[in-house]
């Protein structure tokens, strides 16, 4: 966790034209030591801490490897991965997409489209230019406030993420995908346990205590079953 001060805690009061909502936004931004810390060492924001702790735990990310950031934007994860697997000094590569724009990352490739669409992973595969060892989405659809309905969206998505997963990573390669608590679907935890050695749900501290997303990390890709002669 970034190591702060303590700095007394920063108050905001309610702007004419700004909602309460906002309000408590802002004030929560400007007292988050994940935000500041985010700040002072230039990643784009505070998401990227979130998978400098799961890195950390599961030792994901390796020197001249292969990564698809999906969900990309605004570029944190990109900028800790292209500097994990040192694509920044051309050793690794990273290929990030994401709908919204993103500015350039060193190491980089970034592709502006929506990840579900029929081109999308064509162009992926493209730019990655071989099998990937990583494939991280920290995608996630607009919250409509009603759980069980986000929890089947954001679950969609993962699973959208894992069977594109499926095409391009190599043997051992790993699988991090952004849930929400209350567990991932067992259709894809069922074949997240049988396509990969080690499955685990992991909370890394950077996520905010109110905040249901967990993620899911899959290591150790065994591979897909080719299929028997003559079907």
């Amino acid at each position: 966790m970034p190591t702060t001060g303590r700095a007394a805690a920063v108050r905001v009061h309610t702007a004419h034209r700004r909602s309460a909502s906002s309000t408590q936004w802002l004030q929560r931004q400007l007292n988050d030591p994940y935000v500041a810390e985010a700040r002072r060492l230039g990643y784009r924001s505070r998401a990227a801490f979130k998978l400098l702790e799961l890195d950390d735990r599961f030792r994901i990310l390796k020197p001249g490897g292969r990564v698809v950031d999906l969900g990309a934007a605004p570029g944190g994860w990109s900028q800790v991965a292209a500097a994990r697997t040192k694509a920044e000094r051309g050793e690794g590569r990273v290929v990030a997409i994401d709908v919204l724009p993103m500015d350039p990352v060193a190491g980089a490739t970034i592709l502006q489209a929506d990840f579900l669409s029929e081109t999308a992973p064509a162009a992926i595969k493209a730019a990655l230019g071989g099998p990937a060892d990583v494939v991280l989405s920290d995608m996630a659809a607009p919250a409509t406030g009603h759980a069980s309905t986000d929890h089947v969206r954001i679950v969609a998505l993962a699973e959208a993420a894992y069977a594109f997963a499926k095409e391009v990573l190599a043997e051992g390669g790993s699988f991090v995908a952004k849930v929400f608590q209350g567990g991932t679907e067992r259709s894809l935890l069922e074949a997240l346990r049988r396509d990969f050695e080690t499955v685990r749900h992991a909370k890394p501290p950077a996520s905010r205590a109110e905040s249901a997303e967990v993620y899911v990390v899959a290591l150790g890709f065994r591979g897909c079953a080719k299929p028997a002669a003559g079907t």
